[in-house]
């Protein structure tokens, strides 16, 4: 057989064996599969988080589309708190700072007397000034619209750091005596339930006067009320009122009326709370503010007793509603708003979990402060300086310091369980003295 001629055989170069050679050859095939690597991860996390926020943005709209379930006629106490699952946000308390400059509207029958119990306990613990009635009232001169004028010592162009006294309303004059940063707020009922019991605690206004049942004045109503009446103000849409608004509205002017009313209260008032989640609303005040739980907690006062109140039918509380439309479309509002800023200040987690420690702190507090664990009859209050002013109808309930307190504790706990006109009276004592002072010396004279 022929031997293959040379040329026919291939020869690899000497250098492609050479142990140099391979090495080179061998780490570009890894830096390429190692780029393959790496594009294939590079998609594979670009399509993830293009899934993850398609999902968010489906979550979002589907909460801007949810909305809590307000209250109707049918189901006037359904519960609205725990619709969506949000989780608080990080940095609310990061960048917080107590605030002390607070305006806040009280109004009537909202369980407002207890949110002026932690006012003033905020500021007394913190020597700071509020903007009290002049010559010791115990509201601010009341219905009239306010005025600088009705405060004590704004004479001397004083600014003060809390005003929440009772008074009717006016951004304007609020405005002379309370710095420019103030933090407006108030809180609202659901009309039905404070039409109850602003029936029963004024009952001896003209509207009311004679009118057995709170059902037989809303089958007459047009005829039992006139507005030029002193004090029938009560009667109908007394939110409205309170807010500096006029109360009484055509059916035909109703939604214009409501639509403006809404609007200057969303523009004057940092917030609105609800009483009848007071729990959630001091939580919510509370991070609004910047406070602590324990800054917010109390002890209801100015609260009837069980035996004066009565349910309402879901008729009645229709009725209520269609005649004081102003008020409730006024509450529906703020009701929902309510909710949002729930979501967007705590969210639903921490609400859940700080209004559970709010009843624990108030559970505490009931233990150490009370004699009896609670709430008394006016009649059992043992302390004339603890028993609450009685009005109307209604039997308004006090409480008695456990007797064996002693120094800041005894403190901490007589101030929670302070009524209302003596606490204001207490306050004015220290703030203005010798007016004070002016003012028993002229008492005296006058007995």
């Amino acid at each position: 057989m022929l031997p293959v001629p040379r040329r026919w055989i291939r020869k690899f170069p000497p250098s492609f064996s050479s142990p140099s050679t391979r090495r080179r050859h061998c780490l570009w095939m890894l830096l390429i599969l190692l780029l393959v690597c790496v594009t294939i991860q590079t998609f594979l996390i670009r399509h993830a988080r293009g899934v993850k926020l398609m999902g968010l943005l489906s979550l979002t709209s589907s909460l801007s589309e949810h909305k809590p379930t307000l209250p109707n006629s049918a189901a006037a106490n359904e519960d609205p708190r725990w619709r969506t699952p949000t989780q608080r946000p990080a940095n609310t308390e990061a960048a917080c700072r107590p605030k002390s400059h607070i305006v806040f509207l009280k109004t009537h029958k909202t369980a407002s007397s207890s949110i002026l119990n932690v006012l003033y306990r905020y500021g007394e613990s913190r020597n700071l000034s509020f903007a009290l009635p002049l010559k010791q009232s115990s509201q601010l001169f009341y219905p009239f619209f306010f005025s600088s004028h009705f405060v004590e010592g704004a004479g001397s162009r004083r600014r003060f750091h809390i005003l929440c006294n009772h008074m009717r309303f006016r951004k304007s004059e609020v405005a002379k005596v309370m710095p420019q940063d103030a933090f407006y707020f108030s809180v609202l009922r659901h009309p039905a339930a404070m039409m109850e019991s602003i029936f029963i605690y004024y009952k001896s206004i003209p509207a009311f006067r004679k009118t057995p049942s709170l059902d037989r004045f809303l089958d007459s109503s047009w005829r039992n009320y006139n507005s030029s009446v002193s004090n029938n103000h009560y009667a109908h849409n007394v939110l409205a009122f309170d807010f500096g608004f006029d109360n009484n509205v055509a059916d035909e002017d109703l939604d214009e009326r409501a639509s403006a009313a809404i609007a200057t209260i969303e523009r004057d008032f940092h917030l609105v709370l609800i009483s009848d989640y007071f729990e959630e609303s001091m939580v919510l005040l509370r991070h609004a503010l910047c406070w602590s739980l324990e800054d917010v907690v109390s002890f209801r006062l100015n609260s009837r007793s069980q035996h004066t109140r009565h349910r309402l039918s879901a008729d009645t509380a229709e009725r209520v509603q269609r005649w004081n439309a102003l008020d409730w479309r006024i509450y529906l509002h703020f009701n929902a708003s309510f909710w949002r800023k729930v979501e967007r200040l705590v969210g639903q987690e921490a609400m859940r979990r700080e209004v559970s420690e709010l009843r624990g702190l108030q559970a505490k507090l009931a233990n150490t402060c009370l004699k009896e664990g609670g709430a008394v009859h006016p009649s059992r209050v043992r302390d004339a300086a603890l028993k609450p002013f009685q009005y109307g109808a209604a039997v308004i309930q006090g409480y008695n310091l456990n007797p064996q307190l002693e120094g800041r504790t005894r403190t901490t706990c007589q101030r929670l369980i302070t009524p209302e006109l003596q606490y204001t009276k207490h306050l004015f004592t220290q703030q203005f003295p010798e007016v004070a002072a002016k003012l028993r010396q002229r008492s005296k004279g006058s007995v």
